[in-house]
């Protein structure tokens, strides 16, 4: 604005005087502003006055009925709105260094996430921030995307694909995995390195209700197989109830798999590009995030990278996920 440099408007404007003219703006009139202020009404206009003439420009369109803000008066209200909110972030964030980390989490996340990690590393957060409420949504993997895109939840967790919405989210990597096939551990292909997806469909196949089972099936229409089901449960801890009876084997992500039942069935890595997979985090891009959520990234992702060794202890910061990573992930069944 002609006359308002960033010198004049720290060394002669408070933060009362901003405060004050976005009130006369919602009050419509100075005099109401003022009381609504605390503030004597000729105080309120000489503040508002001042305002102006320091901006050069005329900021409220005034007449008998009261005021309302000129164009430069809308462009002039709207970033001491954006400055306010900014510093109620700061005053918010820095407060909870003295206080504590406190507040409320919201993540969403595909229930096998929740069931066979997410739920345990929460607990452990919870543990250690106890005035920290934490908000556990599941939904389906596109779903989780969608929440955190439009800004319902704090982060998702999810499995990435090229379809992902890049240029509304950050994402960094949680845990990279690999689909691999449970078999019963006297199953003659249980001390293989790898299988490969056309050896997997020579086999009798416990499906599950998930978007592993359809991924696969999609994969195998893609070589002109299909995947012969013997059985069909609603969900992975009963396909591997079948599997451990010896009723035929089935598929799961790798780092979904218990201590308990890593000790009771055997498991191959299935090979190829398509049996990869990323689980990540992602938050709304540009969104500011409470130190409450950052700190639960920071937890599952210094975890995820202590499990997996992908990274060292002296480089506990996530992984940005790329645009060349989500092609790589593009073909894998969780993604869809």
């Amino acid at each position: 604005m002609n006359g308002l440099s960033i010198h004049n408007l720290v060394r002669k404007v408070d933060l009362f005087t901003l405060k004050l003219f976005l009130t006369a703006i919602e009050e419509g009139q100075i005099g109401r502003a003022a009381v609504r202020e605390h503030i004597a009404p000729s105080a309120a206009t000489k503040r508002i006055q001042d305002l102006e003439d320091l901006a050069g420009l005329k900021l409220l369109d005034r007449s008998p009925k009261g005021v309302v803000p000129s164009s430069a008066g809308e462009v002039f209200a709207r970033h001491i709105r954006m400055m306010l909110a900014n510093l109620d972030d700061m005053r918010r964030e820095i407060g909870e260094f003295s206080e504590g980390i406190r507040g409320h989490v919201a993540v969403c996340a595909p229930r096998l996430m929740i069931t066979e990690f997410l739920g345990n590393e929460i607990g452990d957060f919870t543990r250690r921030f106890p005035l920290v409420n934490v908000e556990v949504l599941e939904d389906s993997n596109a779903n989780a995307v969608r929440a955190v895109a439009a800004g319902d939840v704090d982060l998702s967790v999810f499995v990435a694909n090229n379809e992902l919405p890049c240029d509304t989210l950050d994402i960094v990597e949680y845990r990279p995995d690999r689909l691999v096939a449970v078999l019963p551990p006297n199953h003659p292909l249980s001390g293989r390195s790898s299988l490969a997806l056309d050896e997997l469909l020579d086999l009798d196949f416990v499906a599950h209700h998930t978007t592993v089972i359809t991924g696969i099936q999609r994969a195998a229409l893609g070589i002109g197989r299909e995947l012969h089901v013997k059985y069909s449960v609603n969900t992975v801890e009963s396909a591997r109830s079948l599997v451990r009876a010896g009723l035929g084997i089935t598929v799961q992500p790798g780092c979904m798999l218990s201590v308990e039942d890593q000790a009771q069935l055997a498991t191959v890595p299935l090979a190829g590009d398509w049996a990869r997979l990323s689980h990540c985090i992602g938050t709304l891009h540009g969104r500011s995030l409470t130190a409450a959520a950052k700190a639960l990234i920071e937890q599952l992702t210094h975890h995820a990278s202590v499990l997996h060794d992908t990274q060292t202890a002296d480089d506990a910061e996530p992984r940005p996920y790329s645009a060349a990573d989500l092609d790589r992930a593009s073909t894998n069944p969780l993604a869809h």
